[in-house]
């Protein structure tokens, strides 16, 4: 969306894009986020010149009527406050800032596309059976145990149970691929969201005093309340206790630390225990620590669709398009120092997410689904 946001305000915007802008905005639930990326487009530009009528009209023609009432009030906030001054009556727009050219044309070095990435998963059963989600049909997959798993759309697995017909109790893993992601709802009505090369695994059924589950990558828990049964989820050499609660945890193979990120309620983690908005950090080496003001539109711009940087190195970046967009990442003579910020949707090819990038000083070259960063 940012970047439709800067071509559409650069007045350069084609049907297709507005269509794709006025959808997005209809989709983005996320208040903060919307504010965000206008506010980035605003950064792009210098107030000084009225804004014709006439691109007034176009903007209100174009955009406005596409989105439902309650994203119509929404863009308006965001645009009132962060994009557009009102003085006289007059709408102001910032000019463009002039570009610098490329040295060589993108089109040399994009030798192909890659698209984003998708539904995508692959169940594994307690008996070894493997069913790959993303082609199986809708509907009841199979009964395991007191337990029916169905697949449903949009991308979202969920177990019905039986309690009168109590059966074994097994544990399954569900798996995305690099450029796949996938929504779960757990036998207790808890729900997942699963990134990009992740993993969980799960029993078809919670029994005993405790729902325990272990995840690899990243996931996004809706913990369902139940007081006499705590939920846990080990992630690496991190343990994360809850009763019910809103929370993110980033556990991917090779990052520096292990993160869990509280939305809603309350965790413990090494015995500490979380408010919303800090986030628990357990390092490689052992050592943990507890952080207040978390960027908490960061941590969940993947969950909405985003990517989202807030002065984040070239390294963290191209690691999470190396996972959505299922490419390898190669550095043509060292690693280029460089700060990002900004949103992205991840429903982009990643021509124009790399396009984007390359605002920043910094070429890419694709071939296949190999990438060079070049200084």
């Amino acid at each position: 969306m940012q970047y439709l946001l800067d071509r559409y305000f650069q007045g350069i915007c084609t049907a297709e894009e507005k269509q794709e802008l006025a959808e997005g905005i209809n989709e983005l639930k996320d208040d903060e986020l919307l504010k965000q990326l206008v506010g980035n487009t605003w950064e792009r530009f210098q107030p000084d010149e009225p804004m014709p009528a006439a691109v007034s009209e176009r903007i209100q023609a174009a955009v406005f009527p596409k989105v439902r009432p309650m994203h119509y009030k929404k863009w308006l906030a965001a645009a009132a406050s962060l994009l557009l001054i009102v003085s006289a009556g007059l709408l102001f727009i910032k000019k463009p800032v002039q570009q610098k050219p490329r040295m060589v044309e993108q089109h040399t070095r994009y030798k192909n596309e890659v698209p984003a990435g998708g539904n995508k998963a692959l169940l594994t059963l307690g008996d070894g059976t493997v069913i790959e989600l993303d082609s199986a049909a809708n509907g009841v997959l199979t009964q395991q145990g007191n337990a029916r798993i169905i697949k449903l759309p949009n991308g979202q697995l969920a177990y019905e149970l039986n309690d009168a017909a109590p059966g074994e109790v097994m544990f399954n893993t569900m798996r995305t691929p690099r450029g796949g992601e996938y929504r779960l709802q757990l036998p207790d009505g808890s729900k997942v969201w699963l990134n990009a090369a992740s993993s969980i695994t799960y029993p078809n059924a919670f029994t005993g005093n405790t729902r325990s589950v272990q995840i690899t990558g990243e996931a996004y828990f809706e913990v369902a309340q139940d007081a006499a049964r705590p939920f846990e989820v080990q992630a690496g050499n991190m343990k994360v206790e809850v009763l019910g609660t809103h929370f993110n945890i980033n556990a991917y193979p090779g990052e520096a630390a292990v993160k869990t990120t509280l939305l809603e309620g309350a965790v413990r983690v090494q015995n500490a225990v979380l408010k919303p908005g800090q986030q628990a950090i357990l390092a490689a080496t052992g050592k943990f620590q507890v952080e207040d003001d978390v960027e908490m539109d960061e941590v969940m711009a993947w969950k909405n669709g985003f990517f989202q940087f807030n002065d984040s190195d070239m390294p963290t970046v191209m690691r999470q398009l190396e996972n959505w967009y299922d490419v390898t990442v190669t550095y043509e003579g060292g690693v280029p120092v460089r700060s990002f910020g900004g949103a992205m949707q991840r429903s982009l090819p990643l021509s124009r997410v790399l396009s984007i990038l390359e605002e920043n000083d910094v070429r890419f070259k694709v071939e296949g689904r190999n990438i060079t960063v070049m200084k």
